[in-house]
């Protein structure tokens, strides 16, 4: 097993740190992406991190990247760290598995999300007022019930904080019918070959989220693609509507956490070996079983 917490690249110009990954400017066009071991909770990043997590995100985006190839493009050049650029060569041990090297894209700043049944945020709203971003829903819905047919339920960009579900025409306000249009609709392709692949493996694609730019003039899909940290996966055989579902992520994280009494700030609390541990089998395992293939 390997952890790693951050990277630390000396010399190389660190661009920023997200909750999990550590982006780095390698020229003005391209950029290294460092998938750490970070994991955070209710926006908060824990004091313990989960080992292998980020080469589990690395190597599962890589999977679907390649998988979609001929639905949308994608921002990466080269994942063989023998292919990167020279500065990059004394860091191996950091970079192995768990990096790519992209361009460096014009993001659109809306996060894009599918969903094909109700769940997280999707639930809450649809208990407050039967839609989901202005989406009128049929009646009498329970929580992880499979929705009539896939939905396109964007989001903003939160730099703090949660996202915010928007309705489709503040989508189409900030970037204008054409772009959104094509959001949606790209979104909802990629949603239903995911999920109907996933289905062949015994795993529900609940909801997930992307996240798209331009390069070169050309609109890709970036950052990560259908991993454990931007995707709801629930295995078919435990699969019951009406109340939470498991599920192959940080949900272990999670229910741990609402015992403690934390209020959700930061610093965030360490956790137990055997949560990390635990949730640690939950990204290997959701890497086996969708890719048929181990870590």
């Amino acid at each position: 097993m390997s952890l790693l917490i951050e990277s630390h690249l000396p010399g190389v110009k660190l661009l920023r740190r997200g909750k999990v990954r550590d982006v780095y400017e390698i020229t003005p066009t391209q950029l290294l992406m460092v998938a750490t071991d970070r994991v955070s909770a209710f926006d908060v990043i824990l004091g313990s991190g989960i080992p292998d997590k980020g080469r589990v995100l690395t190597q599962l985006s890589l999977f679907w990247f390649d998988f979609l190839r001929d639905v949308v493009p994608n921002h990466i050049i080269s994942t063989d760290v023998d292919e990167f650029p020279e500065p990059l060569q004394p860091f191996r041990d950091q970079l192995e598995g768990r990096s790519m090297f992209i361009h460096r894209a014009k993001m659109v700043d809306v996060e894009c999300v599918a969903r094909g049944y109700l769940s997280g945020s999707g639930w809450k709203e649809y208990q407050q007022s039967g839609t989901i971003c202005g989406i009128p829903l049929p009646a009498g819905l329970r929580d992880g019930d499979r929705l009539p047919s896939p939905i396109f339920t964007p989001a903003t960009k939160a730099t703090t904080g949660h996202d915010e579900n928007i309705p489709f025409e503040h989508v189409v306000e900030s970037v204008g019918i054409k772009l959104a249009s094509q959001l949606r609709d790209l979104t909802l392709k990629i949603y239903d070959r995911a999920a109907a692949y996933a289905e062949t493996r015994g795993i529900i694609l609940a909801d997930t989220k992307f996240e798209f730019g331009y390069v070169d003039g050309r609109l890709v899909v970036a950052d990560e693609v259908l991993t454990s940290d931007s995707s709801r996966f629930w295995p078919r055989a435990t699969y019951k509507p009406g109340g939470p579902q498991p599920s192959y992520d940080k949900q272990y994280v999670r229910d741990y956490l609402e015992t403690l009494g934390w209020n959700k700030q930061e610093p965030g609390p360490e956790l137990p070996d055997e949560v990390v541990a635990k949730t640690r089998e939950k990204y290997v395992e959701a890497y086996r079983v969708l890719t048929g293939k181990k870590l």
